[in-house]
């Protein structure tokens, strides 16, 4: 009798389980605010929609929750050494979701994927040498070269009709003069753009033939949406012979962030060397709890799958609402992340719109300019939230840009802004 209760109940989960993973329920924006203390959720007044930080609206995964509800219940609270078990489940994530072999003893531990790159930057960077970043592109790029006692050289992306794309032809003009290291952003952010693999050669050839030592920041490539291939640059850069460690973690694509756990990844032998010469108290900072976090979440890609299947709808129904209301912005729509890139040069509300629309229409977006060179006059957006955000959010923007123009028409020399 035991026997059948015990197969009930977990049957029952199962399906329970089921559901749950079917759809992702978004409580109302109030309630949101009310249960959280992040700063998504504290940097505004409550009037203001928070559509910035790269933080999802959704919950968590029950995998990740039950995780940590039992380390605690365990008092496994304690410091880390090494990633341990977390290597293993992210080799076997990596090689079935993007067919990457990693090695497991070339991965690391650190606090986050920002302290994975200044950590990386340090052993490998010369004091006062510099690192070549393609803008606009995430804008803790620039602070974090200025940690590691670097310097910023910017090698712009090309804008193209619709797209971005890397100026091959302009890093190997900075990569001849000397340059010692180039953060590549893979997949993309703020543009959500998964490079093409034969980019991404053409990238690890000039790495090699120039020396140059190449971190890769992956965190958002477990958000690849359905019907792109995501590349990862180790192997890449292994075969090229060049240099380069990826940092990455589950903290975007299962949203935990505040967990404090990231993987730093040698792609060869000599530079997993390097890595053996990080610190102690690098892994040591890192969270055992964010570990254990992380281990369940590369092990939960039901969840995952359909965050992603939100934020594709989510993608499309943007589409859909600008080009109803707000024709006049261009949308340079993600293949990778929940981070819609908009191009707001036309909308008629001044040299910076983001302030407007935070000041007018009481909706906070990410100010392109803080993105760097081509910045200005964009902003970025956050897709996983609900369905109705988007649509309130887009409501508010469009109201303002019609009063603009209201206005403008009434008073045809007074200044937009």
């Amino acid at each position: 009798m035991c026997r059948i209760f015990t197969d009930l109940f977990a049957y029952l989960w199962r399906l329970e389980h089921a559901v749950v993973m079917s759809v992702i329920e978004v409580a109302p924006l109030e309630h949101i605010r009310r249960e959280r203390s992040s700063v998504k959720w504290t940097r505004f007044p409550a009037d203001v929609l928070p559509l910035f930080v790269a933080e999802m609206d959704y919950p968590l995964a029950p995998q990740i929750v039950a995780t940590l509800v039992q380390r605690v219940q365990a008092s496994d609270t304690g410091y880390l050494d090494g990633p341990g078990p977390l290597a293993p489940v992210f080799t076997q994530f990596a090689l079935q979701r993007w067919g990457w072999q990693v090695d497991p003893s070339h991965v690391h531990l650190a606090t986050d994927v920002s302290v994975g790159i200044v950590e990386a930057l340090r052993l490998a960077v010369p004091a006062g040498g510099r690192v070549a970043i393609t803008p606009p592109v995430y804008p803790p790029f620039y602070e974090l070269v200025e940690e590691a006692a670097a310097s910023v050289l910017e090698t712009p992306l090309i804008e193209l009709a619709d797209s971005w794309a890397l100026d091959l032809a302009g890093l190997e003009r900075s990569f001849a003069t000397g340059v010692a290291a180039f953060l590549l952003c893979n997949p993309h952010n703020p543009h959500g753009i998964v490079w093409e693999r034969s980019t991404l050669e053409a990238l690890a050839r000039l790495a090699a033939q120039y020396d140059v030592f190449v971190i890769s920041d992956e965190i958002h490539a477990p958000l690849t949406h359905p019907g792109t291939t995501f590349t990862p640059f180790a192997p890449l850069a292994l075969a090229a012979g060049a240099r380069a460690v990826t940092v990455t973690s589950a903290s975007k694509g299962w949203n935990i962030a505040g967990l404090k756990c990231a993987l730093v990844i040698a792609a060869d032998d000599a530079t997993n060397e390097l890595l053996n010469r990080l610190p102690e108290e690098v892994a040591c900072r890192t969270s055992i709890l964010g570990l254990h976090a992380n281990i369940a979440a590369f092990g939960c890609t039901d969840w995952l799958d359909t965050a992603i299947d939100h934020i594709v709808a989510n993608d499309s129904l943007l589409a859909e609402l600008l080009y109803e209301h707000l024709p006049a912005v261009i949308y340079h729509r993600p293949r990778a992340s929940y981070l819609a890139w908009l191009d707001l040069r036309q909308l008629g509300l001044g040299d910076n719109p983001y302030q407007r629309i935070l000041n007018d229409a009481r909706v906070a977006l990410n100010n392109g300019e803080s993105f760097g060179l081509g910045g200005v006059g964009f902003a970025r957006l956050n897709l996983a939230c609900s369905p109705d955000t988007l649509r309130e959010a887009v409501a508010r923007i469009a109201a303002l840009v019609a009063r603009v123009q209201a206005a403008s028409a009434a008073f045809p020399t007074a200044a937009a802004g």
